[in-house]
């Protein structure tokens, strides 16, 4: 016959058995769920990113079509992630894109949206998340390059 003290034992150590295979099978699925978040909140911003990179494109689609000295003011939505932002090219000379680079946890990643005119500007004051007003004006001589129009597109003082 057992006694009481090797009975409590035994049914502490049965629990303590149970419970590590508990936790063993469920700390996977909770590692799992964090990376499956993760992954979600980079494409939400990869998304957001994109709908503003879009948005000033057709603005300065827009607006180059008209020509100087026309100009239009656009609102966008910074998501938090952001980076940088170039206009033209990476290096925010003459070019046909807005360039959004994004940190994500495996790296940066880039979201573009492409106009078929000229553009260059500086928004490289957009670093926080927030929402911004957005100059885009047509040029019949490009600040950064006299030679060529384009639109230029800056943050609105």
């Amino acid at each position: 016959m057992e006694n009481p003290q090797q009975q409590k034992a035994q049914s502490s150590f049965e629990l303590l058995i149970t419970l590590s295979f508990g936790l063993a099978i469920l700390l996977p699925l909770v590692v799992i769920a964090f990376l499956q978040i993760a992954n979600a909140n980079t494409a939400l911003t990869s998304a957001e990113a994109q709908q503003a990179a879009s948005k000033i494109a057709s603005v300065a689609t827009l607006v180059g079509s008209e020509g100087p000295p026309a100009k239009q003011v656009a609102q966008i939505n910074v998501p938090k992630g952001v980076n940088t932002i170039y206009v033209g090219n990476t290096i925010n000379g003459i070019g046909h894109e807005i360039i959004f680079v994004i940190v994500s946890p495996q790296g940066l990643s880039y979201v573009t949206a492409y106009t078929p005119i000229n553009v260059s500007g500086n928004l490289s004051t957009f670093s926080n998340p927030g929402t911004y007003l957005v100059n885009v004006s047509a040029q019949p001589r490009c600040p950064s390059r006299t030679s060529l129009p384009c639109v230029y597109i800056k943050t609105v003082v």
